[in-house]
């Protein structure tokens, strides 16, 4: 599955959960860095407006699918793709790293909410190493000195995978930078998912999500911030939508 905007092409690459985590894996090994992140229908709204945020998600390794919305594109192209969220991959991921040894940090949110998630994912993934958690100032610029210090811890601490919760396109922004001054780090751009897993936000139940209601829970749970949101991710999608029935009819 692809979605192209201004002169960029952006592809669905690891359609599968397992696909996934067969190449972070061998990347672990390799000493391979990477940035992931998880394309949504707010991800295609910005990159439609964008040409900035559609090269930096260009400059992205790995991208799943995050959102029934991306999911149902992709199946109306005739390429389908397994729904991904990034609140959903941070255990697997940690669960994985723990195997294979390799050193992980927590980057965004707060320092209590990074206390926390480091607690709960410790917990969850025995023999995690969390050996960075940084929460950024409230002015964090990804193209900054203070980004580029964070940079250097990571790359210093001999960091294999961190999490990125700094929302978009804050955290695909510093990951793409990453991938250039701390290569062999493994950025993982999951937004809330740290504040999820600490307590900090509620997330839908289990089976709202499963039905594909998350949205409208987190719409009622923050309609100042959601709404506008969610109007403008719609009205991107007649137009996804029509280029994904090309896609299906004519392929390239």
């Amino acid at each position: 599955m692809k979605f192209c905007f201004f002169d960029q092409t952006i592809s669905i690459n690891m359609p599968s959960r397992a696909a996934l985590l067969d190449e972070i894996r061998r990347r672990f090994r390799a000493g391979e860095g990477f940035a992931l992140a998880t394309i949504n229908l707010d991800h295609l709204a910005k990159m439609t407006a964008s040409r900035a945020f559609a090269q930096v998600y260009a400059g992205q390794d790995l991208v799943v699918a995050d959102g029934w919305p991306v999911v149902a594109l992709s199946r109306l192209a005739g390429r389908p793709v397994e729904l991904m969220p990034g609140s959903d991959l941070v255990v697997p991921l940690c669960l994985l790293a723990a195997e294979q040894g390799a050193r992980v940090a927590l980057v965004g949110s707060t320092d209590r909410a990074l206390s926390d998630a480091t607690e709960a994912l410790c917990a969850r993934a025995p023999g995690l190493e969390i050996v960075l958690s940084i929460a950024p100032s409230g002015v964090f610029d990804p193209d900054g000195a203070e980004a580029d210090d964070i940079l250097r811890q990571l790359a210093g601490a001999g960091v294999q995978l961190c999490f990125l919760a700094l929302g978009a396109p804050k955290q695909e922004t510093f990951a793409a930078r990453g991938r250039a001054l701390a290569p062999g780090v493994g950025f993982a751009s999951i937004g809330a998912g740290l504040d999820f897993l600490g307590g900090h936000q509620v997330r839908a139940p289990r089976w709202m999500r499963r039905v594909g209601l998350e949205w409208l829970w987190r719409m009622v749970s923050s309609p100042a911030r959601m709404v506008p949101r969610y109007a403008r991710s719609a009205a991107v999608l007649p137009v996804q939508a029509l280029k994904a029935l090309k896609l299906r009819w004519f392929g390239a």
